[in-house]
C-alpha cells in the first residue's frame, strides 16, 4: 500500500504530535514550523502571534502541546500558563525563551508548563522537548538544569546574596533610603534590586515580600 495521500503528500502516522506555535515573530515561528514538521509524527495545527491567539488557538485546535514563547506583546507568557492549563488540560505546554535565570524555570514549571527550552538551542532540543511534553514528561535545557538544582543549595528562587539582604530589609519595614544607608548602596541600585526581587518571585507588594521572608525563614515572626 502506498504511503502517500491522494494529493501526492507523505501520510502522517495516525498517533501525529499536533502542535500550536505562539510567538510574536513570524520569522521564528516559520523557523520552528519546519523544525517540528521535519518530523514525520509532527503536525503545527496553528500559529499564533500573542497571547490571546494561542489561548484561542489551543481551545478551538486542543493540540497535545503548545510551544509558548516566554516575552509576548502583552508581557510575560508564564501569568496565562495556568489559564490554558485550565481551558486545555490535555494540551502540555513547553516555553521557548532567551531567559536563562532559574528563578523563570522554577516560575514556568512550577505554573505549569512541562518544558524549558532556550532559544539558542531549540534547533537541538525542541523536538525532544515536545516529544516529552506529549508523552506527559519534563524536559529541561541541561544547562539550566544543573543551575536550578545548585540554587536549592544557595539563596530562595534564583535571588542573589545582595537580593536577599535588600529583601530582609524590606520585610522589616525599612524604606529604600534607610536600607541604601545600612548597606552603602544608592537609593537608585535599591530601587534595582527591588524591581528585580519582586520580578523573580512574582510579588509586587511590599505585604506579599514580608510573607515570602516569613515563609521561607528569612526572618522571624
Amino acid at each position: 500500500m502506498s504511503g502517500a495521500s491522494s494529493d501526492g503528500e507523505p501520510r502522517r502516522p495516525r498517533e501525529t504530535i499536533r502542535v500550536v506555535i505562539a510567538d510574536d515573530h513570524p520569522v521564528v515561528r516559520r523557523g520552528l514550523r519546519e523544525l517540528l514538521e521535519a518530523e514525520r509524527d509532527f503536525e503545527v495545527v496553528a500559529e499564533a502571534g500573542d497571547i490571546a491567539g494561542a489561548r484561542r488557538y489551543v481551545r478551538g485546535h486542543h493540540p497535545d502541546v503548545l510551544v509558548l514563547d516566554l516575552n509576548m506583546p502583552e508581557g510575560s507568557s508564564l501569568d496565562s500558563v495556568p489559564d490554558i492549563r485550565t481551558e486545555a488540560p490535555n494540551t502540555a505546554i513547553v516555553v521557548l525563551t532567551m531567559q536563562d535565570e532559574p528563578a523563570y524555570v522554577r516560575q514556568a514549571l512550577g505554573a505549569g508548563a512541562l518544558g524549558y527550552v532556550l532559544k539558542d538551542a531549540a534547533d537541538d532540543e525542541l523536538v525532544e522537548a515536545v516529544r516529552r511534553a506529549a508523552a506527559g514528561d519534563t524536559y529541561l535545557n541541561p544547562r539550566l538544569g544543573a543551575r536550578v538544582a545548585a540554587v536549592r543549595f544557595g539563596p530562595p528562587d534564583g535571588l542573589s546574596e545582595r537580593e536577599v539582604e535588600v529583601l530582609k530589609l524590606i520585610a522589616l519595614g525599612h524604606t529604600n533610603a534607610e536600607i541604601a544607608a545600612q548597606l552603602y548602596l544608592s537609593v537608585r541600585t535599591v530601587e534595582t534590586h527591588r524591581s528585580h526581587i519582586q520580578h523573580k518571585l512574582g510579588l509586587g507588594t511590599r505585604s506579599a515580600l514580608v510573607r515570602y521572608a516569613l515563609d521561607h525563614d528569612l526572618i522571624s515572626g
